[in-house]
């Protein structure tokens, strides 16, 4: 790299951010500025003292009392966040922090036009509209860390935007994806954890096995290359090799491919538009390999469809089914709701909340509580 960057790494203790810090161990040209992480405050000060940031962060009020690195003195709370997330020493952002708890820091690094490295799909599907449009008005670069983005972004290199005919997010399918309808009724907390190819946190662990992931990562998608729902498209394609595709107006269709590991997206967006040599396994073409692409079934795997829906219709829809999931993913964890539960509940909140086309932040944020609630009566009933 021609000159070094500073980099925040907001969700520093989770996989995306632990990944964040391989890619920095491997390669030169970055200093960690900046971390922040909410509960794991061991892994916080463990980071700390390999990386001396200039600014520690948790976000969960309980954690400064077991926080000891000699120099460094932990900032607590939701303000800390987006002064980091802003501050004019970072040079990129890189938000991986789960869920809508990721939104304000994000929306805050896109006004003060910050590079963002964003592995947070939650921001996109929350608050689209109003992201791309700050980043558009701060001149600020949203860069993708999610596989299946990158995967696409990268393959937009080959080709202007009107020349794009469709792009194809890929899904592994989760650890059932040859589950009978049956089958899914019995499915548990213990076996939805077991994802086949990724190593990733229990919530979105989750949303891979529900297929709600996908559903987010299509209206992501929607959002982050400005295009209608109608020219995105999924397949099941459980090797994980070939990480997403693009297909052209003249047919040719380009695929981003490579061995399932997160350090590579990673190292993409903080060294684009340069590309360096890394860590990140490489494939072994001696060996015989196979690469299925299979139709999404919908039937069995609804979240697709409301994802689709929702890319559709916009508005306060992604507010509502974001929220929506995260409530009933954590009630699955703690086996208060069944598996199929999940996306039946979110379906029956956003066929039920009060619909707004064009919302403006505080509406979004409004919808989101609401849903949160909604799903607690719905439990309970």
């Amino acid at each position: 790299m021609s000159s070094q960057k500073n980099i925040a790494i907001l969700g520093a203790t989770g996989s995306i951010g632990c990944s964040t810090l391989d890619v920095v161990r491997s390669i030169e040209g970055f200093r960690v500025f900046g971390i922040s992480g909410h509960g794991n405050v061991q892994r916080l000060e463990e980071q700390a003292k390999e990386f001396k940031p200039e600014i520690v962060v948790a976000s969960c009020p309980d954690a400064s009392g077991s926080f000891n690195v000699n120099g460094i003195d932990l900032r607590v709370g939701a303000e800390p966040l987006v002064e980091l997330a802003t501050h004019p020493e970072v040079d990129i952002v890189v938000a991986a922090i789960v869920g809508s708890a990721g939104l304000e820091s994000t929306i805050e690094a896109a006004k003060a036009g910050k590079t963002i490295a964003l592995a947070n799909k939650e921001t996109l599907v929350v608050a689209g509209s109003h992201v791309t449009s700050l980043a558009a008005e701060s001149k600020a670069t949203i860069l993708p860390v999610d596989s299946e983005h990158s995967a696409i972004f990268q393959a937009l290199q080959s080709g202007r935007a009107n020349e794009v005919s469709r792009i194809i997010l890929t899904a592994s399918g989760g650890p059932f994806r040859e589950f009978t309808a049956e089958q899914l009724k019995c499915v548990t907390v213990e076996q939805a954890l077991h994802h086949p190819t990724w190593e990733m946190g229990r919530k979105i662990t989750i949303d891979s096995a529900t297929m709600m992931n996908k559903a987010l990562e299509v209206i992501e998608a929607r959002w982050l290359f400005d295009l209608p729902a109608e020219q995105i498209e999924v397949v099941v394609h459980p090797q994980s090799i070939i990480h997403s595709m693009v297909e052209f107006v003249d047919g040719s269709v380009l695929a981003q491919m490579s061995p399932p590991d997160m350090k590579l997206p990673i190292q993409y967006a903080l060294t684009f538009p340069e590309r360096i040599t890394g860590n990140s396994p490489r494939m072994d073409l001696k060996k015989k390999l196979s690469l299925d692409l299979i139709p999404p079934d919908f039937d069995r795997f609804p979240a697709l469809k409301l994802g689709f829906e929702v890319a559709k219709i916009g508005g306060t829809a992604g507010a509502v089914l974001n929220a929506a999931n995260e409530a009933a993913v954590n009630a699955f964890l703690n086996k208060e709701i069944s598996f199929n539960d999940i996306v039946t509940a979110c379906r029956e909140i956003l066929n039920n909340h009060n619909f707004d086309s064009n919302p403006n932040l505080d509406s979004l944020m409004q919808q989101d509580r609401w849903a949160r609630k909604e799903i607690s009566k719905w439990i309970a009933c």
